[in-house]
């Protein structure tokens, strides 16, 4: 994933923490699958901010980490489908 390379290291830990709340959200029945990546991206945001202190740079690592994290699961998702058939 090309997109690791802009996000600080500092903000690496907030990726596989939203693997976790997204699959928590996707389990919830109620959820929209639709508002998933939506909370993802508030959370991710959020996060990033909690850790890096305000500022826009630390709201751009909130969408990189929330990309990185949406786009690794799709990875492994489709692999695992494609593999199937």
């Amino acid at each position: 994933m090309d997109v690791l390379r802009y996000i600080v290291q500092e903000a690496y830990i907030v990726i596989p923490a939203l693997w976790v709340i997204g699959m928590f959200l996707k389990k919830t029945p109620s959820f929209a699958d639709w508002a998933i990546v939506w909370v993802l991206l508030l959370v991710g945001i959020t996060f990033t901010v909690a850790l890096l202190g305000p500022g826009i740079e630390s709201v751009i690592q909130g969408i990189l980490v929330t990309g990185a994290a949406v786009f690794g699961h799709q990875l492994v998702k489709q692999t695992k489908e494609g593999i199937k058939k």
